[in-house]
């Protein structure tokens, strides 16, 4: 067996090179991040008014609570935020398995923070995803 041999993104997990349950790709998981922040801040607006967008305070908070609220729940039970399912992409757990409520919500936390997210390691995945035990594949 050659040791210099091209290897792909998820090998070591398991996961196929291509097509349904393989890494997704950076330019989907950004596209899916852009699309809940947006929908997020729009959803923000509607609930609690265009404060959410320039004052001080509380109001201030209120996109990335929407944000954190629908991306957790969303996860938890459809395998995917709301933008992950527009860019046909979900979270899993490494057994293939849903990630479920509470790994959801633990997830999105920490991705509310921040720093777990930019700290990538090996196979794409972020802290968040080392940590939990879950990886960001296409649906299709």
């Amino acid at each position: 067996m050659n040791d210099t041999a091209e290897h792909y993104p998820g090998e070591t997990l398991g996961l196929p090179e291509t097509g349904r349950g393989a890494l997704a790709r950076w330019r989907a998981r950004v596209a899916a991040l852009i699309l809940d922040w947006a929908a997020s801040m729009a959803l923000a607006v509607i609930l609690f008014g265009t404060a959410v967008l320039h004052e001080p305070g509380w109001r201030s908070w209120m996109t990335l609570a929407v944000f954190f609220v629908q991306s957790s729940v969303l996860t938890g039970l459809a395998g995917g935020s709301f933008g992950q399912i527009i860019a046909k992409i979900g979270v899993v757990r490494l057994t293939g398995e849903p990630i479920g409520l509470l790994r959801a919500v633990a997830r999105q936390a920490m991705i509310c923070l921040v720093l777990p997210t930019i700290v990538i390691g090996a196979e794409r995945r972020a802290l968040n995803d080392l940590a939990l035990g879950t990886v960001v594949v296409n649906r299709r």
